[in-house]
């Protein structure tokens, strides 16, 4: 039965406005701490209903992000039920294949899998998100002269060729994990936000 998956990603990180990672370049620390979400605006996986959803991570990568190694912390939002838990961590291991397999195969390492409430409220690089205690950002959106949403296209580091990726500034961002090695408590640093339609 496979999997479909459509909603919005942020990636929030310690790289200045705007985070090399996108394009190819190494991270501006030479390492990069960073906090992923997906959120699952609607989405099955074998025919568990997940919409409503969000998965995240708390993330240090060692150096280029094509270069995989990651090491991470997940989170699955508490509102899962067991089931629905089980289905979104048999895509996020690769287990299940597909597009998300090949992301998520750039991590090296896993250090935990905990329940946390998650709120993602981020719409156009705008807004927030919380997990649990260990992780906060607060964006807003860079705007065009026109006054819409900046954004990238055709990115090397793009979930989804040819979605747009809304370029913002995270005025706080806060995240701790020991075990991942990371501890940020920053303001005016790197916020993307993109879309995504996983299928498979």
């Amino acid at each position: 039965m496979g999997y479909h998956l459509e909603g919005r990603l942020l990636e929030v990180c310690n790289c200045e406005v705007l985070c090399p990672c996108w394009i190819g370049e190494d991270p501006d620390n030479d390492t990069c701490d960073s906090v992923m979400a997906w959120h699952f605006d609607k989405g099955q996986i074998e025919g568990v209903d997940v919409s409503g959803l969000t998965l995240a991570m708390i993330v240090h990568i060692p150096g280029n992000v094509l270069d995989g190694n990651w090491k991470a912390a997940a989170y699955v939002d508490d509102a899962a039920s067991p089931e629905q838990e089980a289905a979104l961590l048999k895509v996020y291991t690769g287990e299940a294949g597909g597009p998300v397999a090949e992301l998520v195969q750039l991590v090296g390492e896993v250090v935990s899998v905990e329940r946390a409430p998650i709120e993602f409220k981020v719409s156009g690089g705008a807004g927030t998100v919380r997990v649990g205690d260990v992780a906060f950002a607060e964006m807003e959106n860079y705007l065009s002269g026109a006054g819409e949403p900046t954004t990238l296209s055709d990115t090397i580091f793009s979930t989804v060729p040819g979605a747009p990726v809304f370029v913002a500034k995270a005025k706080s961002f806060r995240a701790e994990n020991a075990k991942v090695g990371v501890s940020q408590n920053l303001s005016d640093h790197n916020a993307l936000q993109s879309v995504f339609m996983f299928d498979n």
